[in-house]
C-alpha cells in the first residue's frame, strides 16, 4: 500500500492530468487523473507492476512522465521541479539512509538540504513524533528495520512539507 498524505485543509495539493508512463513495450502508468486535497489522505492499492511506484516517483519528480500534467501545490512538477520537491516529504520503498550516521547527525544533514529554519528544533520533534526517542543516541546501521524506516519517515517529515508520499510505508514497522 502506498499513502499519499497533505496536511494542510482546503484547494487541491496533488493534481494528476492524463499521467502515462512506459518502460519499453511496458505501460506502467497509463492516462490516469486524479486530484488529492489538502486535508485527505489518498492511497493507491494494486498488484505488483501496476504503476503506484512510478506514477509516486513522477509525483515527486524523481522520473518524467511520457505524457500529462502534474502539480504539487500549484507548481507544475515539469517546469520547476526543485520548488514542488520543497513542497514533499518522500519515503520511497528503498530508504536511502547512511549507516554510518547516527540518527541526529543525518536528520540535521537532511534539514540542511531542506533549509530548515531551526534543526535542533524541528529534529527533536521528528524523533518523537516517528518512535526514535528510545534509539536517537545510534548509529543508523545499528537499527532494526523498523526504526531505519522510522528514521526515513523522519527525515520525509523534518521540513514540514505540504504533501507526504510514502512508497510502501509499513514495511518493517
Amino acid at each position: 500500500t502506498e499513502l499519499l498524505m497533505t496536511q494542510r485543509t482546503g484547494d487541491i495539493a496533488v493534481d494528476v492530468r492524463g499521467l502515462s508512463k512506459a518502460f519499453g513495450q511496458f505501460k506502467a502508468v497509463n492516462d490516469i487523473t486524479f486530484q488529492i486535497r489538502r486535508g485527505e489522505v489518498f492511497g493507491f492499492l494494486g498488484p505488483n507492476g501496476a504503476g503506484k511506484s512510478t506514477t509516486m516517483k513522477m509525483i515527486t519528480g524523481y522520473l518524467e512522465p511520457d505524457q500529462g500534467d502534474i502539480e504539487v501545490s500549484g507548481i507544475r512538477v515539469n517546469d520547476h521541479p526543485l520548488d514542488t520537491k520543497k513542497k514533499i516529504g518522500y519515503l520511497p520503498e528503498a530508504n536511502p539512509l547512511y549507516f554510518e550516521m547516527y540518527i541526529r547527525e543525518y536528520l540535521d544533514f537532511i534539514a540542511g538540504i531542506h533549509q530548515v529554519k531551526d534543526p535542533a528544533s524541528a529534529i527533536d520533534k521528528v524523533i518523537l513524533l516517528t518512535g526514535l526517542t528510545p534509539e536517537k543516541h545510534k548509529k543508523i546501521g545499528q537499527l532494526s528495520k523498523g526504526y531505519k524506516q522510522r528514521v526515513g519517515l523522519a527525515a520525509a517529515l523534518i521540513h514540514d512539507p505540504e504533501v507526504l508520499i510514502l512508497d510502501e510505508p509499513t514495511t518493517g514497522l
